[in-house]
């Protein structure tokens, strides 16, 4: 699917999370796409140690399936982009495009799962009653989640593009999030009830 796209050179590939571990450390490549059930080590844990090791790594996963608790997991890992594995050519390179640019990326049918997640979720795990969230915070965060640029968001809400990105970093800060994909999971997991987005 990547041969003959001027910009992306596929460095190697692994058959297993061990693999996936050496092969990093030997190829250096700036995305890797991974998938989220593999022998030995698994793609979630793969993720995990390739993070810790490679802070600001761009990692996506691919996947055939859509349960909740992994797409949450491999986003908590540190993943920056989650594909489904009838992912269409066009859509695959503009991923990799995206998260080489740091930015998160979903497929649709990944999106609308976390729209999901978001609407029903219910509980609060670790949640720090100290943190809260002005109306405008809580807007800019809700579209993130719909994986809205910067422009996009300052366009609808009416605010200037450096506002919202500064609005960004101030919710990073709150939640102790280092990405755009640490948000969207504290959005899934972590809101209370009566802060909850849409």
């Amino acid at each position: 699917m990547l041969a003959g796209v001027s910009n992306i050179d596929v460095l190697g590939e692994a058959s297993d999370g061990a693999q996936l571990i050496a092969l990093v450390a030997s190829a250096a490549p700036d995305v890797i796409i991974t998938d989220v059930k593999m022998p030995n080590v698994s793609g979630t844990e793969a993720v995990k140690i390739l993070c810790a090791k490679y802070p600001g790594i761009r990692i996506i996963a691919l996947t055939s399936f859509g349960e909740d608790q992994q797409i949450i997991e491999m986003i908590e890992a540190g993943a920056m982009g989650f594909l489904s594995k009838n992912i269409v050519h066009e859509e695959l390179v503009s991923a990799i495009n995206s998260v080489y640019q740091h930015n998160a990326y979903f497929s649709q049918s990944i999106t609308e799962r976390l729209s999901k997640i978001i609407a029903q979720k219910t509980t609060v795990r670790h949640h720090n009653p100290s943190i809260s969230f002005t109306e405008v915070e809580k807007q800019i965060i809700g579209l993130i989640c719909k994986e809205l640029t910067s422009k996009e968001i300052a366009g609808q809400l009416k605010i200037g593009k450096r506002t919202v990105e500064s609005y960004r970093i101030r919710i990073m800060d709150k939640i102790g999030a280092k990405s755009l994909a640490g948000i969207i999971t504290y959005a899934a997991g972590y809101l209370p009830k009566n802060q909850q987005i849409a």
